[in-house]
């Protein structure tokens, strides 16, 4: 997804929700209505979902999931949900919605890993906030 997002001059910046997915935040001028956004999203999942549909899926059927990677088009829409940033889950462990890099998400940062009682050791020994930047981009 940043790949595919970078070949169109699009920054994007990951969060860990504290469950199985990743949120792919891309900061946009207002500009665009939300019912564009959403089109636009959904044309992109449903492009990578039909060029590699042994990766990826575009529909929210659970059942057809399995061994792919499910792109919700949808957390796009007007009033549709998002964790915020640094929330706990209640769920078993505890885990956290974290900001992270795709570097440390290509090396295999384990979502698991986040929880109300690693973020806050993590966030003292981190040399810079993985989102620092996300408030000075300025893109359409």
């Amino acid at each position: 997804m940043r790949d595919r997002l970078k070949q169109i001059s699009l920054v994007s910046f990951p969060m860990v929700t504290g469950g199985k997915g990743i949120h792919v935040v891309v900061p946009l001028k207002p500009k665009h209505r939300w019912d564009h956004i959403r089109t636009f999203s959904e044309a992109l999942a449903r492009l990578m979902a039909q060029e590699a549909p042994d990766r990826y899926l575009a529909e929210m059927s659970k059942a057809k999931r399995k061994g792919k990677i499910f792109i919700d088009y949808l957390r796009n829409g007007r009033g549709a949900t998002f964790i915020a940033p640094y929330s706990p889950r209640a769920r078993a462990g505890a885990p956290v919605a974290t900001p992270v890099t795709w570097d440390e998400l290509e090396a295999g940062a384990d979502p698991a890993s986040f929880t109300v009682e690693t973020v806050p050791r993590r966030l003292g020994s981190l040399k810079r906030d993985p989102w620092a930047d996300i408030n000075t981009i300025r893109q359409r």
